[in-house]
């Protein structure tokens, strides 16, 4: 049995000192013709890529020179499996380093799951393995954030250098005008978003998060492992955009061990990696074109067309790669009807000062949060099914199972300022 963190919102444990990794090694002839033979658990651990039919999209595409960012807690570039990976980013929260360290696991994960390298056989692979990440932190110690501006410039600071996907497996209940306009920032300049609806807990309301919300963004909600079924902690309404499996994931943890996760955090890099995919196989394609690939590709699983539960469906990368999909002009999910340069598709703003609120305007993006998590489990290491813990609250990363031979010690969290994914 091997310790599990409890049902907090957010991932919080002590972090190993990570050891030098080696480079990547050489990509073998055989990586795009099919999944590297599974020599240990934590490969045969990652059933997310048998439902992609990950081997099949890698012969078309691996996403290779598209960069995606992560807007997260940053990342660790030292755990093997993203050794060459990860681009230097920056640090938003310590106004120092580059965003390659990660206190707290979560852009860690987040980044295994878009893309851990597939050119070895020992532990997790991405969806686009050949994707490079540039990793923004802009989540602090305890996994949050105090005030949206910092997403904001997180979200700017990525579009100004070179992402064309930006990940943002964060939110909350409140809007931010800041964040709107660095979205417009983003959206004008040729970038695919991508942002998790949320999870259902007792601060949070029931209303998809912000940013996810916002016209333009693509938003993902979970599924259950191995199902069509919406997972029970997935929030989802109007605005969701496409669903992506959230629980059951195993996924890279600083130190260069792993862990089990669950959450709409880690549903939202799937789809983030799939545009990676795209973008990387056709590199003119623009950004409009991206989405409305995702979306007229997606395996439809609710009510026949966009429903409230999974949106367009079920993202399907294999299909995105191959299918005849006509061009658009436009972005199909800008419903036109926001103000030009706060929402939608509008003229995007530069860096104007206009931007920064008032000290007493701070953007309310999240819910203040209060209580301590008191629900914890464990699972056998091999566990093919897990049975996650109930009464699950707060953000994308609710559920941490270390996958490891040696236990992780793990404190209860209090939670404090801000929502995060």
């Amino acid at each position: 049995m091997l310790a599990i963190a409890g049902v907090v919102t957010s991932l919080v444990c002590p972090v190993p000192t990570a050891a030098a990794a080696p480079g990547p090694a050489a990509v073998p002839a055989t990586y795009l013709v099919g999944l590297p033979i599974p020599t240990d658990a934590i490969r045969d651990e990652q059933w997310q890529l048998d439902l992609f039919h990950a081997r099949d999209a890698w012969r078309v595409s691996t996403g290779e020179g598209v960069t995606v960012a992560v807007v997260d807690s940053g990342v660790d570039a030292g755990h093997p499996d993203l050794a060459g990976q990860v681009l230097p980013g920056i640090d938003l929260v310590a106004g120092t380093g580059d965003g390659r360290t990660d206190p707290v696991g979560h852009g860690t994960t987040v980044a295994g799951l878009i893309a851990g390298r597939g050119d070895d056989t020992r532990g997790v692979v991405g969806l686009a393995p050949k994707a490079k990440i540039l990793p923004v932190r802009v989540l602090d110690e305890e996994n949050r954030y105090d005030d949206a501006l910092i997403v904001a410039r997180g979200v700017r600071w990525a579009v100004d250098n070179g992402a064309q996907v930006v990940n943002l497996s964060l939110g909350g209940v409140g809007k931010s005008p800041a964040l709107a306009a660095a979205l417009d920032y983003a959206f004008a300049r040729d970038v695919v978003v991508v942002a998790c609806t949320g999870n259902i807990s007792a601060s949070s309301g029931s209303d998809v998060w912000y940013p996810a919300r916002e016209p333009g963004v693509v938003a993902v909600t979970g599924l259950e492992r191995q199902s069509d079924t919406l997972w029970s902690g997935a929030i989802t309404g109007p605005e969701t955009v496409l669903a992506a499996p959230a629980t059951g994931l195993t996924g890279a943890r600083p130190g260069g061990g792993f862990w089990r996760v669950q959450g709409t955090s880690f549903a939202a890099p799937l789809v983030a990696a799939a545009a990676a995919l795209v973008r990387s196989h056709w590199p003119d394609m623009s950004a409009a074109d991206v989405v409305n690939r995702l979306i007229s590709t997606a395996r439809d699983v609710g009510a026949p067309g966009r429903d409230d539960l999974y949106g367009f469906g079920v993202v399907d990368p294999v299909a995105a790669l191959r299918g005849q999909v006509s061009a658009v002009e436009r972005n199909p999910l800008d419903d036109d009807a926001a103000p030009p340069g706060v929402a939608g598709f509008g003229a995007a703003p530069g860096h104007e000062s206009s931007d920064e609120p008032a000290d007493d305007e701070r953007d309310q993006i999240g819910a203040a949060a209060s209580g301590r998590s008191g629900t914890w489990a464990a699972e056998p290491a091999g566990d093919r099914n897990p049975g996650m813990p109930g009464g699950l609250v707060g953000s994308g990363a609710l559920v941490i199972l270390a996958v490891l031979g040696a236990a992780v010690t793990v404190r209860p969290f209090v939670r404090r300022r801000r929502r995060t994914g």
